[in-house]
């Protein structure tokens, strides 16, 4: 079963995609018969078969599968795990791909501020959610909120991680890009109304975790 699975993740990191659900979903009904529909190795599966999903734009086919991860990971190991705050930061995602805005707040808002509990407001995990919680803000058209969180995020990520790192750079390229558009002399904050999708943005970055 796990040479199965990393098989499928070759296939999926070659852009196999077709090959590589196939293997996937073998994989997850093998795993389901031996281990269990809860066993960690079953849940893995699961998130990588969404992955690959995801990879594709099939942003629903995604979202079934990253909500039954995440409603059994929370049921499993805890709504404050590490693995059940990954679960459902990429459901934000898939969510935000959607146009879901209002549901991709209220998930990315509450990996924030429990990752804020326990892990530190400053930990990198930390900053990602504000990344991508800035990211989403802006997205529904929060502009005011999405600038200032992401000022903050560049703040913390610049002290944390270093002005080098590829977060900081990343959400810095975001923030200056948002900042020139406010304020250039064509447009207001309508004319910032684009559509962000998680893998083509312009400038920076909303971040997700696949577990493999």
């Amino acid at each position: 079963m796990t040479s199965m699975a990393s098989l499928a993740s070759t296939y999926r990191n070659q852009g196999r995609w077709k090959e590589a659900e196939e293997l996937y979903l073998q994989a997850i009904e093998a795993h389901k018969q031996v281990l269990g529909p809860e066993h960690p190795d079953t849940l893995t599966s699961m998130t990588n078969l969404a992955s690959t999903y995801w990879d594709q734009g099939r942003w629903k086919d995604a979202e079934i599968l990253q909500l039954q991860v995440t409603d059994t990971l929370t049921q499993v190991l805890g709504p404050e795990h590490p693995h059940t705050l990954t679960s459902m930061a990429n459901l934000a995602l898939t969510c935000l791909d959607q146009g879901i805005w209002k549901e991709a707040e209220k998930l990315n808002v509450q990996v924030m501020e429990t990752r804020k509990q326990v892990l530190g407001p400053e930990h990198p995990d930390t900053l990602t959610s504000m990344n991508n919680l800035a990211h989403t803000l802006r997205s529904s058209g929060q502009y005011t909120a999405a600038l200032q969180l992401m000022a903050e995020c560049v703040q913390l990520r610049d002290r944390k991680l270093g002005p080098d790192h590829p977060h900081t750079i990343s959400s810095k390229s975001a923030l200056n890009e948002w900042r020139g558009k406010v304020d250039s002399p064509s447009g207001t904050d309508g004319a910032c109304n684009e559509t962000f999708r998680g893998r083509n943005r312009k400038a920076g970055t909303v971040e997700s975790n696949s577990v493999e």
